[in-house]
């Protein structure tokens, strides 16, 4: 299976502008920002979509989203609030096959989004 943008990122096989990694995970800055803080989340096992996430990979999951809180209080947006999102499949408006999670935030984003 060839590799997505995603996990070439992960690989440091091209470069992001990155603001968070682990052992389980990479978090960068979205090349196109809906706000001004845009921060994608993935995690190093390509995983393509949380839909595919099976069982064992709830202690990653978990992770994940813990780090979502870290990354936002890193990036300031904690307080005032942040919109967390996973887009899933065609419909969804998943254009890359990896699980990624974005972090939103920096201004206000009205419900529904645009």
């Amino acid at each position: 299976m060839e590799k997505t943008l995603f996990q070439k990122i992960a690989d440091k096989e091209i470069p992001a502008a990155i603001v968070y990694e682990d052992e389980l995970c990479v978090a960068f800055r979205d090349i196109a920002p809906a706000a001004p803080v845009h921060v994608l989340l993935i995690p190093r096992k390509p995983i393509p979509s949380i839909a595919a996430a099976t069982a064992e990979d709830a202690e990653l999951l978990a992770h994940l989203m813990l780090k979502v809180g870290d990354i936002a209080r890193a990036e300031g947006i904690e307080a005032s609030g942040f919109r967390t999102v996973l887009n899933t499949g065609d419909d969804g408006g998943q254009t890359v096959p990896h699980l990624h999670i974005h972090i939103i935030g920096g201004r206000s984003l009205q419900w529904p989004p645009g």
